[in-house]
């Protein structure tokens, strides 16, 4: 499964004893990125281990949502409030790319000392240093290296980057696919369903989760503002419109439901307390075996809770001592 069921952004971090370089990293790396930038291997340890007790809090609540939901509590609130209250969710370390060859201690040996840190490691290399890379990758000591010698490193280094923190932590992984029943997860590996869902949380969203009851997708853009991405199996289109039809919604709706034209939010209208909305489906693959709708959402205490208001708030980039 290639679309994450998980996605938000996070920091990056970036060692390197060569300040020069860091200079030109932080003008380099897109203004959307929380970047940190370190000359210091201790320091920037320091700081990335004190990290560990945050991210154990938010694996952990993330799982009480699930709990909570196997105890009978609707998924899409709890996501929404868990959103408004961790505000610094961001603030979390994503991917930590180091430098191989520095005088105090070596890149591997830095990565290291970070223990069971849980982000992405990326190692940067240089020639001769590239067996010990290979052979850290496969020890599964680090996520990705680079050599420094390749051509256009600073874009290499920026896709390596980009798709790293697109990547879930196994663990938050783990959580949301426990919502998912067998059928559905399949469907997720379909791979032009992949295809269509990711073009779709580009387009509308920074952080996004995937649930299964309802199936769906919500997410937050970078405003903050929240929405939710319905998925509805073809085969399932029948008992969709028949449980609108019970809920009063008109006859010319209920059949473009039971035709796949569009689709009515019941679970979600439910878990909210509002009246359900409608909105027209797309099929997300050339089988029709699963349709999508996209349906703004309302969420009191989100208004604080974006990306791009957190980002604001952040000190310019510097290199840290």
């Amino acid at each position: 499964m290639t679309f994450p069921l998980f996605k938000r952004p996070g920091t990056l971090v970036f060692l390197d004893d060569d300040a020069d370089y860091l200079e030109m990293l932080a003008l380099m790396l897109p203004r959307k990125w929380r970047a940190r930038l370190f000359v210091q291997p201790r320091e920037c340890i320091r700081q990335l281990q004190q990290e560990r007790p945050f991210w154990e809090a938010d694996a952990w609540y993330q799982q009480q949502l699930v709990d909570q939901w196997r105890a009978g509590r609707p998924l899409v609130p709890q996501v929404l409030e868990y959103w408004a209250r961790q505000t610094e969710r961001f603030s979390l370390t994503s991917v930590c790319a180091v430098d191989y060859s520095m005088p105090e201690m070596d890149g591997l040996q830095a990565l290291a000392e970070l223990g069971d840190w849980p982000g992405a490691r990326v190692l940067l290399t240089g020639q001769a240093d590239d067996q010990v890379a290979i052979d850290a990758f496969n020890a599964g000591l680090i996520q990705q290296f680079i050599p420094k010698q390749t051509a256009d490193i600073a874009a290499r280094l920026l896709e390596v980057v980009d798709r790293l923190q697109g990547t879930p932590h196994p663990t938050h992984a783990q959580t949301w696919r426990a919502t998912l029943r067998p059928e559905q997860a399949a469907l997720l590996r379909n791979p032009a369903i992949e295809r269509e869902l990711a073009t779709l949380a580009d387009k509308h969203w920074v952080e996004h989760i995937v649930i299964g009851d309802p199936f769906g997708v919500i997410g937050l853009d970078a405003a903050g503002s929240p929405s939710w991405l319905q998925l509805e199996t073809g085969a399932g289109l029948p008992a969709l419109a028949e449980l609108a039809q019970l809920e009063g919604v008109d006859a010319p709706v209920v059949q473009d439901v039971r035709d796949g034209l569009k689709l009515v939010d019941l679970e979600v209208s439910q878990s909210l307390r509002r009246p359900p909305q409608v909105a027209q489906a797309v099929a997300l693959d050339a089988d029709r075996s699963l349709f999508a709708a996209w349906f703004p959402l309302e969420a009191q205490g989100l208004a604080d809770a974006g990306y791009s208001r957190w980002l604001a708030r952040q000190p310019q980039r510097r290199i840290d001592a």
